[in-house]
C-alpha cells in the first residue's frame, strides 16, 4: 500500500475548519489521516488521543493532522453528525475532521476507505510532502514509533521534481 500518490479525500462535510482541507495543496508538509469511528474502541482510547497529542506537538508548518470519520458498520448509532460533532467536543479533537462519503449499496465500504483499502479502524495514514503514502496501518502505531516516523518525514527533503 504504501509509496503510491495518496487519492483524493471522499468527504461529504469537514468540521472543525473553515476551508476543506486538499491533499494536493498541502504538498510540502507532511500528512498525518487518523480514519476511525466514534463506535470503535481502540480509536477512542488510543487513536483518537494519539493524533491530538501528534496536532500539540508538531507546527502545521511541517504537519497537519486530519481525522476521517468512516463508518463502516453501525450505521445509525454513530451515522449522524449531531453525534459526530458532540463525540468531537467530548474527546477536544482540534483538528480537521472529514465525514466519509458513504457507499453506495448494502454492503459497500465509505469511498475513501475504499480509496486507500483500508481493512477497518482505527488507520493511520502517513503523506510526504510529495503526497506520496509513506505508511499505512490497520491498528495502533506506539507514540515513540510514530514520532520517529514523523520527523524523519519532516525532516526528509523534497525530491526534486
Amino acid at each position: 500500500m504504501s509509496h503510491r500518490l495518496a487519492p483524493d479525500l471522499h468527504v461529504t462535510r469537514w468540521l472543525n475548519t473553515d476551508t476543506a482541507p486538499d491533499l494536493n495543496s498541502l504538498k510540502g508538509r507532511v500528512v498525518m489521516i487518523l480514519a476511525f469511528q466514534m463506535l470503535c474502541r481502540g480509536c477512542a482510547v488510543q487513536a483518537v488521543p494519539q493524533a491530538r497529542r501528534v496536532r500539540e506537538l508538531f507546527s502545521e508548518t511541517d504537519l497537519i493532522v486530519l481525522g476521517l470519520h468512516t463508518v463502516f458498520e453501525h450505521h445509525e448509532a454513530q451515522g449522524s453528525e449531531a453525534a459526530l460533532s458532540a463525540f468531537i467536543h467530548e474527546n477536544r479533537i482540534g483538528f480537521p475532521v472529514g465525514i466519509d462519503t458513504p457507499g453506495t449499496g448494502p454492503a459497500a465500504l465509505p469511498a475513501t476507505m475504499n480509496d486507500y483499502r483500508m481493512q477497518g479502524t482505527p488507520t493511520l495514514v502517513l503523506i510526504d510532502r510529495e503526497g506520496v503514502i509513506q505508511k499505512h496501518r490497520f491498528g495502533h502505531t506506539e507514540d515513540l514509533q510514530l514520532g520517529a516516523e514523523i520527523m524523519s518525514l519532516i525532516l526528509e527533503s523534497p525530491r526534486p521534481g
